[in-house]
């Protein structure tokens, strides 16, 4: 019952709106085809009492007729009828309201759903919300048959490249792709179904002119250069066949020498910016997880320091962390056809384990790891970054600190300066991999010992407070006193990078009035403080 909410009466139109939102969200996570909202029954009973709400006369808000109002308040504009009847001698009213089906119901911006008895906003719930959005896959849009394409649609010197690949992936079958024709080879790789044309074979090997047939999808990949101020240099747009494509896209990549300072036998004195198997990882997954049916397309924006990856659809696995500490795939596939036929052809190498594998690739050139920004649930964005970190850092971290890709991920983002949870920041601090207050966080002592830069750590951890107090004491014995802003001067500098201002200026509050508060006191005003020894303080 789970898809019916009883009343009585209502006669607050609002309330009437976010119940139309809730049954059909909640239809559609329970997979029943409608929601419904009954007037004249009550809810924990289900006895028959009437209703005297009267929909036809009804206002919504602004004095709008309220079936318009509601109407026009649910996004996206799903169905919904009312029924009045006479049921033992009383009036019912009935809201039948049909299920969500690939994204949730909306009313006026804010989307409901039905937890037992109570309605509540369905963002409280993000596995409910994210069930929702992927509704959408059990409808596999690549198997489809592309209506009016036949084999002359196909593109022959695409088909040859994927003859090519095909025997790389499967050497044992060369010698039979050699005798089979272009129908039994697209079968065989399961491409095409039974010389069927399937959405998958325009994308893949289609001709450049094919792409319309599978409107209102939308084939096709742009490249976009930007400079430093996000000011537009270049671009251009490619569309089938992809298998052909992402090549010529790759190509306009600017995928320079990055040189660096040499380190011994560390690292190399040279290396590419942009690892190429990672480049076309991404832009495979691109293309195998796009949501065709919201018709946007796939881009790569090129910036000074990184590549951009977008492609519209929510990302299926749920969270990056899932991914990489289940070490499983996903069980769903928006695409499962075209996946499978992009692994026959060898673009993808194996469904489920290309994000892991492109941040150990990462990780071994002692780059950034890839940054996963899945906030907005109809968009993927991925960034590749083409800077590289601290080669000894990264290289000890790897082989010394014995640490699972998942803490290496956190310390990433700490290295970073991205912001962590309480709770992942409560993991790394219990193996004493980082130390700061909540959220100004830096690696470890543990971690600076191993890359040898303890150094560089007291510089980020900050002195002992003695150390601060030691350094007042001596300009006050060397100038006879010490002002407020003698001290900011002669203690900031000395201060953790890591702090702002006003934490600089309270820790040295904490300096002068709690660590030397039996050393020293103020002569000076209110306003403008000045510090000099007291008698205990000058035998100290």
């Amino acid at each position: 019952m789970t898809s019916f909410e009883f009343k009585v009466d209502n006669d607050l139109p609002n309330l009437i709106g976010e119940y139309l939102s809730a049954l059909a969200n909640a239809a559609c996570i329970h997979n029943q085809p409608k929601g419904y909202l009954v007037f004249g029954i009550e809810d924990k009973t289900h006895d028959v009492k009437g209703t005297s709400f009267d929909p036809e006369t009804a206002k919504g808000k602004g004095n709008q007729p309220l079936k318009l109002w509601l109407a026009n308040g649910l996004n996206p504009r799903v169905a919904f009828h009312v029924t009045q009847m006479t049921y033992q001698q009383a009036t019912i009213v009935v809201f039948q309201v049909d299920a969500a089906f690939d994204r949730p119901v909306e009313f006026y911006g804010t989307a409901f759903i039905r937890i037992g008895e109570s309605k509540t906003q369905l963002s409280h719930h993000p596995e409910l919300e994210r069930r929702i959005w992927n509704r959408r896959t059990q409808v596999d849009w690549s198997v489809q048959q592309c209506k009016g394409a036949s084999f002359g649609d196909l593109a022959p010197e695409a088909i040859r490249k994927a003859r090519e690949e095909y025997k790389k992936k499967f050497p044992a079958k060369a010698a039979d792709v050699a005798s089979w024709d272009d129908v039994t080879f697209l079968n065989k790789a399961k491409v095409t179904i039974r010389g069927m044309i399937t959405n998958a074979a325009i994308l893949l090997v289609g001709k450049e002119e094919s792409g319309p047939l599978i409107s209102p999808a939308v084939a096709k990949m742009s490249w976009f250069l930007k400079d430093g101020q996000n000011q537009n240099l270049d671009y251009e747009h490619f569309g089938p066949p992809f298998i052909l494509n992402v090549d010529f896209l790759f190509a306009r990549v600017r995928n320079s020498k990055y040189r660096h300072m040499p380190s011994g036998t560390l690292f190399p004195t040279e290396t590419t910016k942009y690892d190429p198997w990672v480049i076309r990882e991404a832009l495979h997954n691109c293309i195998a997880h796009q949501d065709y049916g919201l018709t946007g397309r796939i881009n790569v924006v090129e910036t000074p320091g990184a590549l951009i990856f977008t492609n519209v659809g929510s990302f299926l696995p749920g969270t990056v962390e899932r991914v990489i500490m289940e070490d499983a795939p996903p069980e769903v596939y928006r695409n499962p056809f075209l996946a499978e036929a992009m692994v026959n052809l060898n673009m993808i190498d194996t469904q489920g384990g290309g994000i892991k594998k492109m941040y150990q690739t990462q990780m071994q050139r002692f780059f950034p790891l890839p940054a996963y920004d899945i906030s907005d649930q109809n968009r993927v964005v991925v960034t590749i970054h083409g800077e590289i970190l601290d080669e000894r850092y990264s290289k000890l971290l790897m082989n010394k600190a014995d640490l699972d890709l998942w803490r290496v991920i956190l310390l990433d983002k700490v290295q970073k300066r991205i912001k962590i949870s309480k709770e992942e920041a409560r993991v790394l601090r219990s193996q004493r991999l980082i130390e700061g207050r909540y959220p100004n966080l830096h690696v470890s002592a543990r971690i600076a010992d191993l890359i040898e830069q303890k150094a560089q750590y007291l510089h980020t951890r900050g002195l002992d407070e003695q150390h601060y107090a030691s350094l007042v004491i001596e300009h006050i014995n060397k100038f006879g006193s010490i002002t407020r802003k003698q001290a900011d001067e002669l203690l900031f500098p000395k201060l953790p990078e890591i702090l702002h201002e006003k934490q600089k200026k309270n820790k040295v509050n904490r300096i002068l009035a709690v660590k030397l508060k039996d050393r020293i006191k103020n002569i000076g005003s209110r306003s403008k403080s000045k510090y000099i020894l007291n008698k205990d303080g000058e035998s100290g």
